[in-house]
C-alpha cells in the first residue's frame, strides 16, 4: 500500500501488478467524494484516472491475452484490497461511534492529534495512515483495541523477506506460502 500512499501518487509512472491495481482504484473511489471538500486532492485524483486507465489498456484490453494466471492474481488482488478496504471501514465506524458517544466532532479529533480537519478525513478515509502515536492516542481516550486500529496487513518486500528466509533456516518447522501472510 506505501507507493499508493497519497504523498507517493503522483510520483508513480505506473502500476506494477494487479494488487497495485485494485488499491488504486479503491483509493480513486474515496478521492471522488474527498475532492468535494478539499480540492487539492483533485490532482492526486486526476493521475490515479490516468494510471488505472492505462493499467487497464495494457493489461485486460485485449481478451486473447488474459491469461488464467492473470485471472488468479487479480481474483486474488481483488480479495486482499476487499479485506483492507473492509478493515478500513470497520475501523472508520468505531472511531465515528466514539466520537459520537463522547460529544465530539471529527475536527475535536483532529486538534487532539494535532491535524488539520482534511488531514483527519484523509487518515480516517484509509487514504493516509495513521501514525503510531495518532493509534495509540485513539486507543487511549476511547479504549479501542489495537487490533482495530493497526490494520494487519504486511508490507510485500516483507512478506518476500519472511518467506525467503523462513526457506534458508536450516531448523525449518515452518511452511508457509506467501499467501499465507496476507490477512484476507
Amino acid at each position: 500500500m506505501e507507493r499508493l500512499e497519497i504523498d507517493n501518487i503522483l510520483k508513480l509512472e505506473e502500476l506494477n501488478n494487479e494488487l497495485e491495481f485494485e488499491r488504486a482504484t479503491s483509493v480513486y473511489g474515496k478521492l471522488r467524494w474527498m475532492v468535494k471538500e478539499d480540492y487539492s486532492l483533485e490532482p492526486i485524483r486526476r493521475h490515479l484516472k490516468m494510471l488505472i486507465k492505462k493499467y487497464e489498456e495494457d493489461h485486460w484490453s485485449n481478451e486473447l491475452k488474459i491469461s488464467d494466471e492473470q485471472l488468479k492474481e487479480s481474483d486474488l488482488a481483488e480479495k486482499i484490497a476487499t479485506s483492507e478496504n473492509l478493515f478500513i471501514q470497520k475501523r472508520k465506524e468505531i472511531i465515528k461511534q466514539k466520537l459520537e458517544e463522547n460529544g465530539l466532532s471529527q475536527q475535536d479529533l483532529a486538534k487532539i492529534l494535532g491535524h488539520r480537519p482534511n488531514y483527519m478525513s484523509e487518515l480516517i478515509n484509509g487514504v493516509r495512515p495513521f501514525s503510531r502515536d495518532d493509534i495509540v492516542v485513539l486507543h487511549k481516550i476511547f479504549n479501542i483495541d489495537f487490533d482495530i486500529l493497526v490494520p494487519p496487513f504486511l508490507k510485500d518486500e516483507v512478506k518476500r523477506h519472511i518467506k525467503t528466509t523462513i526457506g534458508e533456516l536450516k531448523k525449518n518447522s515452518i511452511k508457509i506460502k506467501l499467501e499465507d501472510l496476507e490477512s484476507v
